[in-house]
């Protein structure tokens, strides 16, 4: 034992002995004269932390300057190749971009910038808008106009409405090298102040956050469009196509359903997306009905809204609150001044809603109504002079 830890002992020193010699020729070897010009020459000036601190400041910036060799993608997510313009979001669609398409261009995350980066989705989405030649397609938010691209051949005309000034530079220049670049026509501003011109299809991927207002003033055109591919948060599309007694059957459902045929299309995984949203996507087409329901809208949103406040409620606990029996006097106050009915002639609210319950109606929940069902509870307050709005 005594003999194997000295020999062990004695490899260890061999190993410190070749190291430290390795170490020493490492070493630079100052001669007299060496040393003495080095000790001679002027020390480099000092920086101040000011000079500093703008150095590091001019080394931030796009990271196509600081590095030649990396670029920045020239798409944003669009819903198909298009940007969710409209008040605050850009998306564009690509799949493929051409080379020096938007290099340069800093994608913001608040705006709703993101990469489709499959291509496969962008040609799928163009296939099932049945696009024909004789149509006026609007795009809502075409960023740098990979989808836009894809449009011009087959259709007439190409309207895009672009809110990011960027985003129209880059799509004016594609389209003055593209063959159907003439067929082009955008509009520089803010989807939901912009009055919409004549289309017949509509192709948007809308920004999240006013997914909902941009869909009923598309709804609201006239004339009416032949059909909308629409891409939203896949929660909200879902919502837009809920069947009663479903979880996500809600106000949403029934307003969309009234106004337009909604069916889904496809899902389209945040993965498809660079940088990825927090949330999946899908795409819904919309088929507005022709003729529309002959109803007053204010009206019907009314009673929707107030049925789906507690939606798994009875409507008879919904209306007898004090809350809404109030809200119903001062209508009918208002109905019955407007048209000189006296006072003596007035009913009593209260009564009046309860009748209304008695007949069918006390026992059910918003959640499991048809469409038919508030068409008919609406025309029953109405009929006794109960509204909705004042």
């Amino acid at each position: 034992n005594s003999s194997s830890f000295a020999l062990r002992l004695c490899m260890l020193l061999r190993r410190v002995h070749r190291l430290s010699t390795v170490i020493a020729r490492s070493r630079p070897r100052w001669t007299s004269s060496s040393l003495s010009s080095f000790l001679s020459s002027p020390a480099p000036p000092l920086r101040s932390m000011s000079k500093v601190r703008k150095g590091r400041k001019n080394r931030s910036g796009p990271l196509s300057q600081r590095r030649p060799g990396i670029q920045i993608a020239s798409s944003k997510v669009g819903g198909f190749g298009s940007s969710s313009s409209s008040s605050s979001s850009s998306y564009s669609a690509s799949g493929s971009a051409p080379a020096g398409a938007g290099h340069g261009i800093v994608f913001t995350k608040a705006l709703g910038q993101h990469i489709l980066k499959n291509p496969n989705i962008v040609r799928s989405i163009v296939e099932k808008a049945g696009i024909r030649a004789s149509d006026t397609v609007l795009e809502i938010g075409p960023g740098t106009g990979n989808m836009t691209v894809q449009m011009l051949p087959l259709a007439k005309k190409v309207i895009a409405i672009e809110f990011d000034p960027r985003m129209v530079a880059e799509l004016s220049k594609r389209a003055k090298a593209h063959e159907h670049g003439h067929k082009l026509q955008i509009i520089h501003g803010d989807v939901m102040k912009v009055q919409l011109p004549y289309f017949d299809v509509c192709v948007a991927n809308l920004p999240y956050q006013i997914s909902s207002a941009i869909t009923f003033k598309l709804l609201a055109h006239e004339p009416a469009f032949r059909c909308a591919l629409l891409m939203y948060q896949q929660e909200f599309a879902f919502r837009m196509f809920a069947k009663p007694s479903t979880p996500l059957y809600c106000r949403l459902s029934v307003n969309c359903q009234l106004l337009a045929d909604v069916r889904h299309v496809m899902k389209v995984g945040k993965n498809n997306f660079r940088p990825p949203p927090k949330v999946e996507s899908s795409v819904v087409r919309i088929e507005p009905r022709i003729p529309r329901p002959d109803i007053n809208f204010m009206e019907w949103d009314g009673l929707v809204r107030l049925c789906f406040s507690r939606k798994n409620k009875t409507l008879r606990a919904i209306f007898n609150t004090k809350s809404v029996l109030k809200m119903l006097q001062d209508n009918y106050s208002t109905f019955c001044s407007l048209n000189n009915i006296m006072e003596a002639d007035r009913i009593n609210v209260k009564e009046m809603v309860a009748k209304i319950m008695a007949d069918g109606f006390g026992d059910k929940r918003a959640a499991k109504m048809e469409q038919d069902d508030f068409l008919e509870l609406l025309a029953n307050f109405n009929a006794a002079g109960l509204h909705f709005t004042s």
